[in-house]
Formats: C-alpha cells, sequence, structure tokens
C-alpha cells in the first residue's frame, strides 16, 4: 500500500508551526511570512554581537564598551536648555552602570524596569562612568532562560504584537526541521559551490540564523547573494543564447573607404579608451554572431565618435545604421555632430523625428527605404509605422535607460538581426553593470579627452546667496548662459524646499527681472518643454531655471554656470550628469551648490566636490545610499535584491556569470535532468519575465 508523502514543512501555514497559531500567524503576516518558507528566509536585520560583552565593573573611561545589564531604574531627565534625557541604571554581576540617551525621552515608554539591555557605546566620566548608548536592544526579561552571554545575536524584522525576541524564539524552535527541508532544494552541486566559494543552502541559512560570529553571517549571506545573481545571469545568459541562435548575425568588412579617412581629419586625437573601444566594437561586428553591447562612459567620454566609427563600419559594407535618441533636440544635436565630424565624406546622415513635415518625412522615408541615407538618426519615430529600412544592419540606442525595453527591442527587430550597441552616459559600478546588464558584452570608456577643463564646484551656505546671484549675473554680462536646478516642480506642504516654479516667478521679478528667464519641468507639455530648451540652446534665454529634466539633455556651449538648490536632496550620480550640463565650452564652468542638511550631508557633498570621475561618485553613491535610492523610482525590469551587495559582492559578479554561462552552453533550455531543480528555481523567480531580458 503506497503511503502519501509528508507534506514539507517548508509548504507548511505559518500558523501550524511551533510557537505560533492563529493570532501570531496575523501578525507574521504583517511582515510577509505566510508559510514555513517564508519563516526560513525571513533573516535577521541586523546582530548584536554579545560575543564581546565587558562587564559592567571592568569598563574603562574613554573607551568604547558592549555590555548587559538588567534596568534597576530609570527615567527623564529635563535640563535647562530644554533638552529632555532619558537615562537608565543598568546592572549585572560586576556592577552598575547609568546609561544616557540625549534627546530621546520617548523611550521612556519602550524600555522597562526589569528588561535585559543590550548596550554599546563610549563610556564617559559625567559624575561617574557614564555609557552613551549608539545602539541598544532590549534582549527579554531578567530571568529569562535564554542563554545570552557569548552569542551573536539575531535581531529580526518584527511588528507590533510581535517583538523581535518572540520571533527569535519561534525562528530557533522550527529552524532544524524548515533546515532538513530545504536541503532537499539545494541547486548547486559540491564543485558549483567550491567554485564561487560559498556554502550549500542549509547550512548559509544555519549560518544566518544561529551564527557563531559575525563573519559566519556574512558567510550565510554571501550564498544568498550569490543565488541571487546568479539566476539572474542565467537569465541573461539564456537570452544572450537566444539572440545568437535565432540567426546569425552580419559579418561585416573593412575596407577603409570611410574609416581611414574620418580617422586622419578627426580634430584631436583619440583617446586610449575610445581606440580600445573601436577595436572591441569592430571585432564583435566583424564576427557571424550578432553583437549585443553596451557601451558605457562618462559624461564628455567621446561615445559618440566611438558610434560613429561603428556606423561608418556598417556603411562600408553596404548597410544602414540607426541611431536612437530619446529626445528631439538630441537627436538634432547627433544629426549635427555627425554631419560636422563627416564633413565632405559622401555617406548621408538623415534625420527622422516627428517635427517633420508630411513632404519633408516621405522624402526621409523614401531615402531611408532605398537605402540612400546610409545613417539615420531619430527618435521613437524610428520604430512607427511606415519607417523600413532597405538594409539596416546596425542599431544604437543612446542614453539607453531612457527608454522601454520593447522600444529597444523593436527596434533592434527592423533588420536583418542587426548588431546591437547601447549608449549609456551614467556610470554605473562595474559589477552592477554585469548584474544588470549581463546580456550585454561590456565597454567602459574609463577615460576623459585631453584638454577639457575641469568644471569648478564649490559648496556655498545659504548667507552667500546675494553674492551667488550676483556672480550669474556677472557671467551672464560676459555673454554666458546659467541653469538655476530645482529638486521639486511645486511646493511640497510636507517637505520644505524652494520649488521650481515658486522661485522661477521669485527670479524673473525680484532677482533678475532685467535678464530674460525660462521655466522647464518634466509636468510642461512636450512641445512647450522643446521649444523653451531651442530657446536657450539659441541664446534667447540666459538663465533656465529647471529640474532634473535636464540632466540627460543637450550641449549648450555657452553655459558657464550652474547652481543646484538643495544639493543635498540629489544622489552624488545624479549631481554629476548635472554637472554635466556645463563644462562643455571654452570657457571657464562653475557648478554651485546650495546645500543645507548639517554635517552628514555635508560629509557626502565634499566626495562630489573632490571629484569629477562619474564612476568614481556613483560608487561612493551606491555605499552611501544604496542600490534602491541610486536610481531613483524603480525602473520597470529591475531585479530586486535582498541579499546581493554590488559594492561587496563584485567577485560574486564574475563567478554568477561564468558559471551562468557555463550550464547555458551545455544545456540552453535546462532540459537535462540535472537541472530540473535550476529550472524549477528560475520560473519561482522570475515566472514570466523572462522575455524582459531578451535584447532582440
Amino acid at each position: 500500500m503506497a503511503t502519501t508523502p509528508r507534506p514539507s514543512p517548508l509548504d507548511a501555514p505559518v500558523q501550524f508551526l511551533k510557537g505560533v497559531g492563529p493570532k501570531r500567524a496575523e501578525l507574521f503576516a504583517r511582515l510577509g511570512v505566510r508559510t514555513g518558507r517564508d519563516l526560513l528566509y525571513h533573516v535577521p536585520r541586523r546582530y548584536e554581537d554579545a560575543s564581546t560583552v565587558a562587564p559592567i565593573g571592568s569598563l574603562q573611561v574613554g573607551r568604547d564598551a558592549t555590555v548587559i545589564g538588567v534596568v534597576v531604574s530609570k527615567g527623564v531627565l529635563p535640563t535647562r536648555s530644554g533638552l529632555r534625557i532619558f537615562q537608565a541604571v543598568l546592572r549585572d554581576e560586576s556592577g552598575l552602570i547609568e546609561c544616557a540617551w540625549p534627546g530621546q525621552p520617548f523611550l521612556d515608554r519602550t524600555i522597562r524596569k526589569g528588561d535585559l539591555l543590550l548596550v554599546t557605546g563610549p563610556v564617559r566620566f559625567f559624575h561617574g562612568r557614564q555609557l552613551q548608548p549608539r545602539e541598544h536592544v532590549v534582549l527579554g526579561r531578567a530571568g529569562e532562560d535564554e542563554p545570552l552571554a557569548g552569542r551573536v545575536l539575531p535581531i529580526y524584522p518584527a511588528t507590533e504584537g510581535l517583538s523581535h525576541r518572540l520571533v527569535r524564539r519561534i525562528v530557533e524552535a522550527n529552524l532544524d526541521p524548515l533546515l532538513a527541508a530545504v536541503a532537499g532544494e539545494e541547486v548547486f552541486g559540491p564543485a558549483e559551490l567550491a567554485a564561487a566559494g560559498v556554502p550549500p543552502l542549509a547550512e548559509a541559512l544555519a549560518l544566518l540564523h544561529r551564527p557563531g560570529t559575525l563573519a559566519d553571517a556574512e558567510r550565510g549571506r554571501r550564498r544568498l547573494a550569490y543565488e541571487e545573481v546568479f539566476f539572474l545571469q542565467l537569465l541573461h545568459a539564456r537570452a544572450r543564447h537566444r539572440a545568437a541562435a535565432a540567426r546569425e548575425g552580419v559579418a561585416f568588412r573593412r575596407t577603409n573607404e570611410w574609416i581611414g579617412p574620418l580617422y586622419r581629419r578627426l580634430p584631436f586625437r583619440l583617446t586610449a579608451a575610445q581606440a580600445r573601444a573601436i577595436r572591441e566594437i569592430f571585432a564583435d561586428m566583424t564576427a557571424p554572431r550578432r553583437m549585443n553591447r553596451l557601451l558605457q562612459g562618462d559624461v564628455g567620454a567621446g561615445k559618440t565618435v566611438v558610434a560613429l566609427f561603428a556606423m561608418l563600419l556598417a556603411a562600408e559594407s553596404g548597410y544602414q545604421a540607426a541611431l536612437m535618441a530619446p529626445t528631439e533636440i538630441l537627436a538634432e544635436q547627433h544629426a549635427r555632430t555627425l554631419r560636422h565630424l563627416l564633413g565632405d565624406l559622401p555617406v548621408e546622415v538623415a534625420l527622422l523625428t516627428g517635427r517633420l513635415g508630411a513632404a519633408e518625412r516621405r522624402e526621409t522615408l523614401a531615402r531611408i527605404a532605398s537605402g540612400r541615407a546610409q545613417i539615420v538618426v531619430g527618435t521613437h519615430a524610428l520604430i512607427q509605422e511606415g519607417v523600413a529600412f532597405h538594409r539596416l544592419g546596425l542599431a544604437v540606442v543612446d542614453e539607453q535607460h531612457r527608454f522601454g525595453v520593447r522600444q529597444r527591442m523593436a527596434l533592434a527587430r527592423l533588420g536583418e538581426r542587426p548588431d546591437v550597441l547601447v549608449m549609456s552616459a551614467t556610470p554605473i559600478p562595474r559589477s552592477l553593470a554585469l548584474t544588470l546588464y549581463g546580456d550585454l558584452d561590456l565597454t567602459v570608456l574609463d577615460e576623459r579627452p585631453p584638454g577639457r577643463r575641469r568644471v569648478r564646484t564649490e559648496l556655498r551656505p545659504e548667507s552667500s546667496r546675494p553674492r551667488v546671484y550676483e556672480f550669474l549675473r556677472a557671467e551672464v554680462r560676459r555673454g554666458r548662459q546659467a541653469y538655476i536646478v530645482y529638486p521639486l516642480v511645486e511646493e511640497s506642504e510636507k517637505v520644505d524646499l524652494r520649488a521650481a516654479v515658486e522661485e522661477y516667478e521669485r527670479l524673473a521679478t525680484q532677482v533678475f527681472p532685467d535678464l530674460r528667464l525660462g521655466l522647464i519641468h518634466g509636468q510642461l507639455p512636450g512641445e512647450e518643454k522643446d521649444a523653451t530648451m531651442r530657446a536657450f540652446l539659441a541664446g534667447e534665454l540666459d538663465i533656465l531655471v529647471s529640474t532634473t529634466v535636464i540632466e540627460v539633455g543637450i550641449d549648450v556651449p555657452n553655459a558657464t554656470v550652474m547652481l543646484i538648490e538643495h544639493a543635498e536632496r540629489f544622489g552624488l550620480a545624479q549631481l554629476h550628469q548635472l554637472r554635466g550640463r556645463i563644462g562643455r565650452g571654452a570657457e571657464q564652468s562653475y557648478c554651485i551648490l546650495m546645500a543645507a542638511g548639517g554635517e552628514e550631508a555635508a560629509a557626502r557633498l565634499r566626495v562630489f566636490l573632490e571629484s569629477d570621475d562619474g564612476f568614481a561618485i556613483a560608487r561612493a553613491d551606491l555605499r552611501l545610499r544604496g542600490m534602491g535610492d541610486f536610481f531613483g523610482a524603480r525602473q520597470h525590469g529591475l531585479p530586486e535584491f535582498r541579499f546581493f551587495d554590488p559594492e561587496r559582492d563584485e567577485d560574486l559578479v564574475e563567478r554568477a556569470r561564468d558559471a551562468a554561462r557555463a550550464v547555458v552552453g551545455r544545456d540552453p533550455e535546462l532540459a537535462l535532468p540535472e537541472h530540473a531543480r535550476l529550472r524549477t528555481a528560475l520560473k519561482a523567480r522570475y515566472g514570466g519575465r523572462e522575455a524582459f531580458y531578451e535584447v532582440g
């Protein structure tokens, strides 16, 4: 008689686990914990290292210490200045210590007499020894049986009615059967784990919930981080394989008919980074496989010139190239730049945007369809109905993050599987770029052309505002132009910030009534934004008041000053993108930050003041603000990571990418029995989102 297999505790509703029940299950649901699996992956948000606890009697003034003691008395002490200080006296077997929390009287409601408290902070002399905790955690009540000293204590995400102490007890009570069950879901073999340098899944989760040391917890986290990155790289690797297998790419032939003359007539020398990028792109394009490459470079690194060489290689081989830009003004600028660089070379550059009249549009479409237009520059108009290329061989996407995935895919499908080159001027740390764009080969322009003057960047207090305004006026008198950038469009009742619309009115009527001011922000109709930008480019405006809508914009070489209000509200990478709007001409340019926010904000902004390396700034931004803040509003299709940290896990990205590509190289569809768990886990993680990682 066949026996029914026992259900896994991983799939059991959390209410049926030890110590839970229906009422606590409702509280766990607030935390997203509904099953045993959820509980197992409900990992600590931080740890308190009670293994380094010192006896209270041994504390020395002037040193940091961690102690565990029972609260024997407490209260709030008012001071003459109005500051209220919460104080508590802790006791252990060796003595007493007073702890003080200045400005935190609310702790009187959460810390009770008889609580067992772990505190960490400096010991100072104030009417005797006093410890001022940087961190504290209520471990429980005095007399509870749970041994604490000598342990690394996990602190779990909690909710009202479900303290981290209670969560810890429930996790501990159920951990062994959950670990035994999850061991059967291991997706990596011993050799793969060894190559990655991470422990098996069950061991990793045990290390996270029961660490002997903080290093143990970090080992556990890195295993789960590796798994997150591996599955994303597996997705990318399958997308790469399908793109390559769908149809072989074009094997372009270099004749030097136009590439050689362009190189000789350039008014500048290519940087070593540009020359390397061109070699990498040419190697891809002359091979029979289809190119999918990300060209990443800082503002002013010379990506357009590199793309032009790639487009000429396509043209020399009898193919067309298309360059898609996010705005009409930027498309027009690209077309002017390409025509200027090509000079009298017999290569036709066509421009296709929504501004074309009916007759001009018909003529442009005819030149594209016949192949007379070898290079076509445009906006999303390139992928609209009625556009037919004669023989598209290369698709270039500028500022790729400004386009939806489907738009990029549509451009890539206009020809017979054209090579694809996507460009980004948003510096992203290499580890993060390899993670997010693992389906693309990566080329980085990490060198800026010589001779470009560095933008002088200064941080100014509110008291210097009159002098700053006078400096802007002086630059305008010299025939220059300026930007004034704000973080908000309209005043918010919740946030006391200067806003673009209100400040524009004040500046135009009270501060610069004799100058020509324009206003641009993301809520304006597209035609109005376009008209204002064109007026600024033409020199018809002296000062452009703006939000971050100009972050990706056009070259206005005559703009030499940018004043950024409330600079503390911007990420460092965003500030760098904004600063890139100036310094594009021969004149010295100036970026002035007006900021509040105290010493912490000033310390963060000093990183920006001291560097003009976009990649170094992006790394600092990632370290200081985290990945979610780095990208601002979460972009559609971006992966969500719980454990992966690009700053700490760069080595894991390379290992995961190599491992994923090796798996796909052997078994692209994960059809082999040995990959059944990989296939199941991939589907569980990404489901139907796999299509968003296809390039074309």
